[in-house]
């Protein structure tokens, strides 16, 4: 399975790099290359996901079955995957963060039915606009090959 991480470079990251390589995955890294050395058995692909022409060349001619964002924070970057990958990919996954789900909680577990709501921080803001503009840009489109 060809798998591709974009941005990925911190500790959770580098964890599930080195365990999607020793699962045996064809694992790409697209990164700036700003931070330390890859996994052995990656391939890294150099470019800033705020350069989309950088990045549709190091891209040039590659098709994946997964694509994981670790780095997009608005939907702007959002917009830019759905370009990036319309039939390049079979499936798509987006790194959200549990800071989205309603706050204050009305209940002390939290589940994917848990309403998307944080008022208090920006950054939580974002990632639920994202992840909006992901179930727009998906309907009525076919991204997925």
């Amino acid at each position: 399975m060809k798998v591709l991480f974009i941005g990925g470079t911190g500790i959770n990251q580098r964890r599930s790099q080195s365990a999607s390589v020793a699962k045996g995955l064809d694992l790409y890294l697209l990164n700036r290359g700003l931070r330390g050395v890859n996994p052995p058995g990656s391939r890294t692909l150099t470019a800033d996901t705020r350069q989309p022409e950088d990045v549709k060349a190091a891209l040039a001619g590659l098709q994946f079955d997964v694509v994981v964002n670790w780095i997009a924070y608005t939907p702007d970057d959002i917009e830019r995957d759905l370009a990036l990958f319309q039939g390049r990919v079979k499936q798509y996954i987006f790194i959200s963060s549990a800071s989205v789900y309603q706050k204050p909680p009305t209940h002390y577990l939290i589940t994917e039915a848990t309403p998307l709501h944080n008022p208090y921080w920006d950054y939580s803001r974002n990632k639920i606009a994202c992840e909006e503009t992901i179930d727009a840009g998906l309907r009525g489109r076919r991204i997925f090959r």
